[in-house]
């Protein structure tokens, strides 16, 4: 029973000792690669999710909607390409509500993106792609 016990214990260490090691040298998780070029390139993930999240309410959207599907896998999403012109125009959506927002409302901090702006996404788009113009 105890030379059992033993052999076991050498291999649950060896396992742990390989899971540990596999770990070390594998690619972070979560991590994608990344091309900001309005948002702040020091963002954090946790950040950079929720003002994308705000995209969404805003327009009424999927990721889908300003991200390419993946050339090697359709299912995924290539976040850092520009091969759709929505997230360029996005891009400049954004620098519209900063300079208005800057302009007309004193707001400075550029820094900060997910604090509330006197003007932002849905006051204009209210959960459309594209909002109509009375």
């Amino acid at each position: 029973m105890n030379i059992l016990r033993k052999n076991l214990s050498l291999v649950i260490m060896g396992l742990v000792a390989f899971v540990i090691a596999g770990s070390a040298f594998s690619p972070a998780g979560n991590l994608q690669e990344r091309n900001l070029k309005v948002l702040p390139k020091n963002i954090s993930n946790e950040k950079l999710d929720s003002v994308m999240n705000s995209f969404e309410h805003a327009l009424g959207v999927k990721c889908n909607f300003c991200h390419a599907k993946s050339k090697n896998d359709p299912e995924k999403l290539e976040y850092a390409s520009d091969d759709k012109p929505e997230k360029e125009i996005a891009r400049k959506m954004m620098i519209m509500t900063n300079d208005i927002n800057k302009k007309y409302f004193n707001f400075n901090d550029t820094e900060d993106p997910e604090i509330i702006q006197s003007v932002n996404c849905l006051t204009c788009h209210r959960g459309e792609p594209h909002p109509e113009s009375k």
